[in-house]
């Protein structure tokens, strides 16, 4: 599927000319942006809560699969498998200051994922997605490290949400003021935002050795141009 094509629950009603259909920018973006936010009924209530993520494009399920973990312990774990869940990624690219209050907004690019969550418990595929979420973060941080205990795995849940139904949104640049606004002479434009990340901390038993290739990849990627 090279289209996005949005189901109602994925359709972006305001602001459609900010919608984007291709597919693969949607792809793109799930490689650069690093929190999901996963929203579930938790019973009675809603509940959205932070999480690292990672992603499968070839992944066994419907548009490629996007893996979310936590804690076996977690009272959201069961009721995320009870009904379709809602992940939604941003990441915010600046601050738009217009010329009234009502054109003052953000630049953004934004991804909602809607689809019903299914638990990893094939070993193969777990390690493959706990894999992806740390390598997501960290590029290539997972060959680095000691392979995981059974008590780590098994106090692990994955959970896998299909890519097929998505949508994604993005703005960019200037306020859209009125033109009687403009003419007033008021200042409008906006402030652009990135991710900068300073050097590498070492922790108390790590002091004193330079950080490994992958850490210090990392944060050079983040470097301001």
């Amino acid at each position: 599927m090279n289209t996005l094509s949005p189901t109602p629950r994925t359709q972006v009603n305001r602001g459609k000319n900010r919608a984007v259909l291709d597919r693969s920018a949607l792809h793109d973006f799930l490689s650069d942006a690093l929190l999901a936010h996963l929203g579930v009924i938790a019973g009675s209530h809603p509940v959205v809560l932070p999480t690292a993520f990672g992603v499968n494009l070839d992944g066994p399920d419907d548009g490629g699969t996007l893996y979310l973990h936590g804690s076996v312990a977690a009272g959201w774990l069961a009721k995320a498998l009870e009904h379709d869940v809602c992940v939604t990624i941003t990441e915010l690219d600046g601050l738009v200051a217009g010329r009234s209050a009502f054109h003052h907004s953000m630049n953004y690019r934004s991804a909602v994922v809607i689809g019903r969550a299914r638990r990893v418990e094939d070993p193969t595929e777990r390690e493959r997605a706990l894999a992806a979420i740390v390598d997501h973060m960290i590029p290539r941080r997972w060959e680095t490290l000691r392979p995981s205990t059974r008590k780590e795995l098994a106090a692990t849940a994955v959970l896998a949400v299909p890519l097929a139904e998505a949508s994604l949104k993005v703005r960019a640049g200037g306020p859209v003021d009125e033109p009687e606004d403009v003419a007033d002479g008021i200042w409008g434009g906006h402030i652009p935002l990135r991710r900068v990340a300073e050097a590498p901390v070492p922790d108390a038993d790590s002091e004193g050795a330079p950080p490994p290739a992958d850490v210090a990849a990392r944060a050079a990627s983040f470097a301001v141009a």
